[in-house]
């Protein structure tokens, strides 16, 4: 694959090469043209640099899909500022975090959601507007001109949902977002006539990458705030959606729901990451929609996207991770800090442009993370340290093993909970499965398995014997009728995990 160019600018430029009067958003109301678009960025700008008055303040949004939330990404950047989204469905108290954490000087967003904040939440100094009044000020405005910002000036503080901890900012330049933007519309092979179907949140990289990516390829970008998995399979036949873009838990619904006849003929591509598509999982998506191509992906918020498979070895390598994106160099480091060699595991070390910044005034994060590249890399300099153990095949190709901080060791037993998840889906019996380790007096671990499906006991302890050595065989199987999703809308591994281990014996 040909290499895209390399060279970063401004984020805001991303809008500049579409056609006047091509669509550029379509919103619920109304589809604005690009030309419509960059006199509405333009605008915003204005209307942020004259209440924010400081270059590299800190401008919050909290709000649904919409114009607003599709436009700060953009407009905060050329006005010299620093957008921090955050996710809608985050609840009061993570919303004060973030605000406190980030310092944002000005919180736009739905007046519904505004309403739950109480005394204390946002500082003395911040401003807090409502998004309408915010759009309707911003209208009689002056439009702004384009960023001639350094590239490697801040341009976004992204927050994860918090795995660990508190959620903490990721800190991206001009450059990550921009070249992010221009490494997937090319690898996804993203046109001026493509019509993406944006239904993952705005607040985290995948999601906002579903607007930057098609804006750079000159194409149509529909965000959509689904309920149900019928909102998506209408809001696709209603736009002619060509892209979509999901994360597993979402699949799975999808290739369940109801599709009218030719509702799905439009999709050209699917996007997948947050978690790995199962062999069942890609045949279903497969039998859905034969015209589609499937791209498997995986990312790390910390440095964007590493990987993704090519759509004509998902037939034959469904569990592959694939090869790096344009601008990534993914490198497999054993425990002596050199190359592993073909099928050996190492640590997932991601160098190149599209690794971040680091954590917002976290140093002693940033540095466990964030650290010198390999000797044997290619782009030197900060590598994100990812902690996920992979291997490569002698093909090139990728494969994930399992988390460093996940691993369950066990009766002196280093087991991938990946594996044990893999061997439970493969059964057919489970929609879902998730492993972990608890304490266990005899054997320092014990495999716990978490499933989601009508299967039995018996038969799925009866399959997993059949496939996995005895070391890796559950402990205990438990059996739910929904697994709890994160509100990146991925399974939440750890609520699960704390529910385990806070009713499990020392």
């Amino acid at each position: 694959m040909t290499q895209p160019d390399p060279t970063p600018y401004p984020l805001d430029h991303v809008i500049e090469g579409g056609g006047d009067d091509d669509a550029a958003l379509a919103l619920r109301n109304a589809t604005l043209t690009y030309a419509d678009l960059r006199t509405r960025v333009g605008q915003l700008a204005t209307w942020l640099r004259k209440n924010v008055d400081s270059p590299g303040a800190r401008v919050a949004s909290w709000g649904a899909k919409g114009e607003l939330t599709c436009l700060l990404p953009l407009a905060a950047p050329r006005a010299g500022l620093v957008h921090v989204p955050i996710n809608p469905m985050l609840k009061r108290a993570q919303v004060a975090h973030i605000m406190a954490d980030s310092g944002a000087s000005l919180l736009v967003g739905t007046p519904a959601r505004l309403a739950t904040l109480e005394e204390g939440d946002v500082a003395a100094g911040c401003a807090v507007v409502e998004e309408g009044a915010a759009l309707e000020a911003a209208s009689g405005c002056d439009a702004m001109p384009a960023s001639n910002a350094d590239p490697q000036a801040i341009a976004a503080i992204l927050y994860t949902s918090g795995s660990t901890g508190k959620p903490k900012g990721v800190v991206l330049s001009h450059a990550n977002l921009w070249l992010g933007a221009v490494s997937v519309a090319h690898y996804l092979k993203l046109q001026s006539d493509d019509v993406t179907l944006a239904v993952l949140p705005l607040a985290f990289d995948y999601g906002q990458n579903q607007l930057l990516s098609t804006w750079y390829a000159g194409g149509c970008a529909a965000p959509l705030d689904y309920l149900m998995p019928r909102d998506v399979t209408k809001a696709v036949a209603k736009h002619g959606a060509t892209t979509l873009a999901a994360v597993p838990p979402l699949w799975r619904q999808l290739v369940e729901a109801k599709w009218e006849s030719g509702a799905g003929d439009s999709l050209r591509r699917l996007t997948n990451s947050g978690g790995a598509l199962t062999p069942d999982l890609i045949d279903a998506m497969r039998e859905t929609w034969p015209q589609a191509d499937i791209y498997p992906m995986y990312g790390l918020t910390e440095a964007f996207r590493s990987t993704f498979l090519d759509p004509s070895l998902v037939a034959t390598h469904p569990t592959s991770m694939g090869t790096a994106v344009p601008f990534a160099e993914v490198l497999v480091v054993d425990d002596a800090g050199g190359p592993a060699a073909p099928g050996e595991e190492g640590e997932l070390v991601h160098c190149g442009p599209l690794v971040a910044k680091g954590y917002w005034q976290d140093a002693e994060r940033t540095a466990q993370r964030y650290k010198p590249a390999p000797a044997h890399s290619e782009y030197g300099g900060t590598a994100v340290w990812s902690g996920d153990y992979v291997k490569r095949d002698a093909d090139g190709l990728l494969y994930f093993v399992g988390r460093r901080d996940a691993m369950i060791k066990s009766a002196g037993n280093r087991i991938s909970p990946q594996e044990i998840e893999d061997a439970a889906l493969a059964t057919g019996l489970v929609a879902d499965a998730v492993a972990f380790g608890v304490p266990d007096t005899a054997l320092g671990q014990a495999v716990h398995l978490v499933v989601r499906g009508e299967g039995s006991d018996d038969a799925l302890r009866g399959a997993l014997k059949r496939d996995l050595p005895s070391f890796m065989q559950p402990h205990t199987i438990e059996w739910r009728d929904t697994l709890p999703l994160n509100p990146n809308g991925k399974i939440d591994r750890t609520a699960l995990f704390r529910e385990i281990t806070e009713g499990a014996a020392p």
